[in-house]
């Protein structure tokens, strides 16, 4: 495709979003109003992002294939000269597969909100708040200067508070100030990092600083450290990378279903991103030097977040199955630190992998949860799991009835839901042949064999504990399905006095009650299959084509590494 062509289809990318976030503000014309006052502005949300997707989709198509490690799409501006600050956008095969990520579950938020929109305030503020997140998020993939890049970071802060604060669940208020005092420090720390590097090289550009020869060459060892320091905090607490993640099971929990979506599917990868993007090629000594630290709590995090969701899965725990689903990004984002801390193109291409494949499974799996708390009114897997047969009134002569809850067991109620969310837990614990298994796998292989100068024995233990969190997260999630999809045992009811006169036991009084028929369950929507689909599509076919995908990201991972060679 002709380069201008592909940069129009860049910069329209990344400012259409913006425009229709105005756009969803202002009065729907005569005659395009539908049913009711909120439809107008919902289908003017799917409009949008459906024509950023096609022009991602777009973008794709034209992008030269053969030379993926080259930046396409160009914009070069200048915006401030005085300190050397540009519009520079850009795509190479590292940031490509992230925009046609975003826009894709950018399009499928907006169409499950257009039939499902989340209890709260006016659409026309929410659909304005998702097509801002999408325009800062997308922005964070494509520019190429340091300024604007911290500038689209912060922009999807204010949007992603607000979904969560205005049209979130319980203790929604507390949710969405922890996500924003986090991240708001951790953004903090980062500029003075990025300021550091422009002013000790004289530029901000990031494909200038990548290159050996270039203005990196005055970036000393000590300003390197500081700068990876300030910088990696800010992208470790977005990650989120253990113990700076606290911030993430309460916003997931008390997030829309579509924020839970966005939320993991995209706005974590622009943390793993930022160290792919900056830290490795812009100050590697410094990287080098703190590799070993962020391996290492990498790894503790992959087992931390997998015995946090063993304890939250366990009977009786009272675990939230939202919750649950949090901790295990706490513990799939921990192999994408681990391949990245590595420095090695195995590792770090496995990171961009698995960034894909958790942006895919995990924003699937969000759906469901959200989709199976509208059916049930509960994501408490204690309720989730207790059994709801065709039941009788208590047989202890009180009022109340038995204990029995919802009892999902989505395998005879609603089969394909159950079979969905099934796929989408296999597919998370790495099942081989879905694309949860190549970037978790690619990343261990880097940490058996790390960069130069890093400690293999160290690497080593990293990898195994990486290794046993595979088996403990596919320990939690089969139970998920245990629990949920087959539903649980009924407890036994102890024999108690007849309750009536001519009734001789409890047990005969229970077999003349009624029944009480449990509630019918529907089964996927059309809507819901649309929303879904594509998803677990993906998911197949990254797991069965990983080439197409790495074909992308290795040459441009072994450039970046290779000092811009």
């Amino acid at each position: 495709m002709n380069p201008t062509a592909l940069q129009y289809l860049l910069a329209a990318v990344v400012v259409l979003p913006l425009l229709g976030a105005a756009g969803a503000l202002l009065p729907a014309p005569p005659g395009l109003k539908g049913r009711n006052p909120g439809q107008a502005v919902l289908r003017h949300g799917v409009t949008v992002t459906g024509v950023v997707l096609a022009a991602a989709l777009a973008l794709a198509a034209g992008f030269d294939h053969d030379h993926p490690a080259r930046m396409q799409a160009t914009t070069d501006i200048s915006w401030i000269p005085a300190l050397d600050i540009r519009i520079h956008l850009g795509v190479d095969g590292i940031s490509l597969p992230l925009v046609v990520l975003t826009a894709l579950l950018t399009f499928l938020c907006a169409l499950y909100s257009y039939f499902h929109m989340p209890k709260g305030p006016s659409p026309k503020a929410f659909v304005a708040l998702l097509l801002t997140l999408e325009a800062g998020t997308l922005a964070s993939f494509a520019v190429l200067d340091l300024m604007l890049f911290f500038l689209a970071f912060e922009m999807v802060l204010i949007p992603m508070y607000f979904l969560i604060a205005r049209w979130g669940g319980a203790e929604k208020q507390a949710a969405a100030w922890k996500f924003i005092l986090y991240t708001l420090l951790g953004s903090v720390v980062m500029l003075l990092g990025l300021l550091l590097i422009g002013v000790k090289s004289g530029t901000f550009d990031m494909v200038a600083l990548a290159t050996d020869n270039g203005p990196k060459a005055q970036l000393s060892h000590t300003v390197q450290l500081l700068a990876v320091l300030a910088i990696g905090i800010g992208l470790a607490v977005k990650s989120p990378l253990w113990p700076l993640h606290s911030w993430l099971p309460d916003a997931h929990t008390a997030a829309p279903t579509v924020g839970s979506v966005l939320l993991a599917g995209v706005l974590l990868k622009m943390g793993t991103y930022g160290f792919v993007r900056i830290a490795l090629p812009i100050t590697p000594e410094g990287m080098h030097t703190f590799a070993p630290y962020l391996a290492a709590l990498a790894a503790i995090g992959i087992i931390y977040g997998s015995l946090a969701c063993l304890a939250l899965v366990r009977k009786g725990a009272g675990g939230d199955l939202k919750r649950l689903i949090a901790y295990s990004s706490v513990g799939h984002m921990g192999f994408v630190l681990l391949g990245i801390a590595s420095m090695t193109p195995t590792g770090v291409n496995g990171a961009l992998f698995a960034n894909i494949a958790h942006g895919l499974i995990t924003g699937l799996l969000f759906f469901l949860v959200g989709a199976l708390k509208d059916r049930y009114g509960s994501t408490d897997l204690d309720t989730l799991s207790r059994p709801s047969p065709d039941h009788r009134p208590s047989t202890s002569g009180s009022a109340a009835p038995l204990p029995y809850g919802t009892g999902a067991a989505l395998y005879g109620k609603a089969p394909r839901f159950g079979g969905l969310l099934a796929f989408g837990a296999v597919a998370s614990l790495g099942l081989p042949g879905l694309a949860g298994f190549w970037g978790e796998m690619l990343a261990m292989f880097g940490a058996f064999r790390p960069a130069a100068g890093l400690s293999r024995p160290a690497f080593l233990t990293f990898m195994a504990l990486a290794g046993l969190g595979t088996l403990l997260t596919a320990a939690y999630l089969l139970l998920v399905v245990r629990r949920v999809c087959m539903g649980g045992t009924p407890a036994a009811v102890e024999p108690a006095p007849a309750v009536e006169e001519g009734i001789a036991t409890a047990a005969e009084a229970a077999t003349t009650a009624p029944a009480v028929p449990a509630p019918v369950i529907p089964d996927i929507a059309r809507y819901e299959y649309a929303a879904w689909t594509p998803l677990a599509v993906l998911t197949v076919l990254a797991g069965l084509w990983p080439a197409a995908l790495l074909g992308l990201t290795d040459p441009a991972v072994q450039q970046l590494l290779g000092g811009g060679k």
